[in-house]
């Protein structure tokens, strides 16, 4: 969005705080809500703005803040121009502009905002730029009203409305402190006024820092127009400071989340106990029972059941499929497959269609076939599986020989009898069936039974 012909619009992202209270030595801006750091949000309503270009303010830990940025840029759908500016004396957000002067000059307006208000949306801040173009004016802050404004600068206005100044909480007088009108910390300045008042600002408050906020006063006092644009919910206002504070991120965001999911056609029967990534995807008439946990880059087809206490990760589960009480992990569900209760899917698995995975059976790096079955009690590990088999309850794929991995394939309509084993690599032809209690040593060809145990012997008890 540009303000006018003559200048685009830039984007500064303030992440450069130590963040103390977060007691982590991970950077405040790096931790993760809703499956992604707390600084992406940021990021994507940036770009989503259409700026020339977008500068993020990095400081403490600059280097790991940097690196984590930048490798998830692509990832993350970042397709404007991101410049990384250090600032190397951490004396407050003044200070992180002043050091950002060389990035904002190139722009007509900036948008100044926290890299940890990861609830702030997109129609919030397209309406304060359009309330900045709108009412002509030099400063638009963003502000909103909160019930319990203690952490937050409050806004000081004039007995005709008009914003006066932003005053620090630490600054402030009791009278001032009673104002329930804050500062979310985002701004839209005009940039050859804001270079002017960055100049003008000195570290005389409570922590000897260089406020940003102060330049309001100043470019106020200079005779332009300071405008404030109050969220309609004071939520989005939230930054995070501690983990107090990023555990109610992640609710706020959940509840979102789930919110577009049931109005998209997902029905979800407690929302107070499921949990989705920002990334998840969820079909029509699908069902989320309580305790279900969808992360990462989770696709969830239609007319899907899944849970109750179901958590998949970075899984695709295809149209009519059923997981109930289970793990699941980097697997691929073809439609109609049915997995658990107390199943463990770990990465590689790729199950169906119409395949049937029961309880307490752990698979990993396999392929089953079309109505394939593991009915109960089985390690599947490094196997591949045809359609139409049936592995016996306490089967075992033994695919590790304490130095490599080993596969096992099971041709089409095969029969695994219950307690078998598997020694790896070892192939089970088509229409084969081994023997329950049968150790597997050897290939079975098609068509032919296989027996590899002991012959029964009774003996007279004494």
């Amino acid at each position: 969005m540009k303000t006018d012909k003559k200048g685009p619009l830039g984007v500064l992202i303030l992440a450069a705080g130590q963040g103390t209270r977060m007691h982590s030595a991970l950077p405040k801006v790096l931790h993760r809500i809703g499956g992604r750091p707390m600084i992406h949000y940021t990021l994507r309503l940036a770009a989503a703005l259409k700026p020339a270009a977008i500068g993020v303010v990095v400081g403490h830990e600059a280097d790991t803040v940097r690196k984590a940025v930048a490798d998830s840029l692509a990832d993350w759908g970042i397709n404007r121009p991101v410049t990384f500016i250090h600032q190397k004396s951490l004396t407050g957000s003044g200070a992180a502009v002043l050091e950002s002067m060389p990035f904002l000059k190139k722009f007509k307006t900036a948008l100044v905002t926290a890299g940890d208000t990861p609830l702030l949306t997109f129609d919030t801040l397209h309406a304060v730029l359009k309330q900045h173009e709108d009412q002509k004016s030099q400063v638009t802050l963003l502000s909103a009203r909160l019930r319990d404004p203690r952490g937050y600068g409050r806004i000081v206005r004039s007995p005709l409305g008009e914003v006066v100044r932003i005053v620090e909480e630490l600054d402030a007088t009791p009278k001032e402190a009673a104002i329930t009108e804050v500062n979310s910390g985002t701004y839209c300045f005009e940039v050859g006024l804001l270079v002017d008042a960055v100049k003008k600002l000195s570290p005389k408050n409570a922590k000897k820092e260089l406020y940003l906020t102060d330049a309001l006063e100043h470019i106020r006092t200079g005779g332009g127009r300071v405008s404030a644009y109050m969220t309609a919910t004071g939520e989005e206002a939230q930054g995070v400071n501690n983990r107090l504070q990023l555990s109610n991120a992640e609710r706020i965001l959940n509840r979102r989340m789930l919110e577009r999911l049931m109005l998209s056609g997902v029905t979800i029967l407690d929302p107070n106990t499921t949990y989705t990534d920002a990334d998840v995807e969820v079909g029509q008439d699908t069902v989320l029972l309580p305790g279900t946990i969808l992360r990462g880059k989770t696709k969830v087809g239609r007319q899907c059941r899944i849970g109750p206490w179901t958590r998949i990760q970075d899984s695709v589960i295809g149209n009519e499929c059923e997981v109930i009480c289970s793990y699941v992990k980097d697997t691929r569900l073809l439609e109609k497959t049915n997995v658990g209760p107390f199943a463990h899917l770990r990465p590689g698995t790729v199950a169906g269609p119409r395949a049937r995975i029961g309880n307490f059976v752990e698979i990993k790096a396999s392929r089953m076939g079309y109505g394939s079955k593991v009915p109960h009690l089985s390690y599947i590990g490094d196997a591949d599986i045809a359609e139409d088999v049936n592995v016996g309850a306490g089967s075992i794929t033994c695919n590790y020989d304490g130095k490599d991995k080993h596969k096992t394939v099971i041709g089409a309509k095969a029969f695994i009898g219950s307690n078998v084993n598997l020694v790896a690599p070892v192939r089970v032809g088509r229409g084969a069936l081994v023997a329950a209690g049968s150790t597997i040593t050897e290939d079975v060809p098609d068509g032919m039974m296989a027996f590899a145990r002991e012959r029964q012997v009774n003996k007279v008890r004494k």
